[in-house]
């Protein structure tokens, strides 16, 4: 679904990303791991296209996208839930998750049923405001708002971050839900070390702005797994 290939990154004059090689299958949880600062979210908002690349190329489906921004990249099936949620506080849960009609024809203009039954809580709070809602309701929040374009590619930047455990669970079990569909790549930036190794079916390990390992899981136990982490 997703090949990145040589993929560099700068911030001005600042380089980021260094040669990285990414890929991700439909059907599959790709965890991109790493300390703060190696550029996991960097190398999101790359894939994304909210921050154009430098160099490298990116292909979905086979088809090499060029450098094409975060708009045209979402009407392809790329969706992101970004570090921070960034919900609009303003805006009515129903009116945040309509943001994402603007990536559909109109005829498909509506929250299917599955939303709800992923995130049975949003039903509740449908007319409530996206700020008034909990960091755990506003994480449910904008998973399901990126659902919506029916994404072909899910980008989670650190869902669990600042989140209650019960909500942590549940979110581990919808990306588990939509791993198993078989329709859809996620590519999942997490530092909770237990969390990614229990739905990861590839572990890719960064450091300094590069990839220094990539492991399909079944190749490499969760303690030599921890470990790399640590050195990471």
């Amino acid at each position: 679904m997703l090949e990145v290939k040589d993929l560099s990154l700068h911030y001005g004059g600042s380089q980021i990303l260094y040669d990285v090689d990414i890929s991700a299958e439909a059907g599959k949880v790709t965890c991109v791991m790493g300390t703060n600062g190696v550029g996991k979210t960097s190398l999101l908002k790359a894939i994304c296209g909210t921050h154009p690349r430098s160099g490298g190329t990116m292909a979905l489906d086979g088809e090499d996208v060029g450098k094409q921004p975060a708009h045209s990249l979402a009407h392809k099936g790329v969706a992101v839930v970004p570090q921070g949620r960034m919900i609009f506080p303003l805006l009515t849960v129903k009116e945040n998750l309509e943001t994402g009609f603007t990536c559909l024809p109109k005829s498909e203009h509506r929250i299917p049923d599955e939303i709800f039954d992923l995130f049975p809580i949003l039903k509740d709070f449908m007319h409530r405001r996206g700020g008034d809602l909990s960091g755990g309701q506003q994480q449910q929040l904008a998973i399901a708002r990126a659902l919506i374009i029916k994404p072909k590619l899910l980008l989670l930047d650190e869902p669990t971050e600042g989140i209650q455990p019960n909500i942590i669970q549940q979110i581990g079990r919808v990306i588990s839900l939509l791993r198993d569909r078989g329709d859809m790549a996620i590519v999942l930036v997490e530092q909770y070390f237990e969390f990614a190794y229990e739905l990861a079916d590839k572990l890719v390990f960064m450091e300094r702005g590069r990839v220094t390992s990539t492991h399909d899981k079944a190749d490499i136990s969760k303690e030599d797994a921890a470990k790399v982490f640590r050195i990471a």
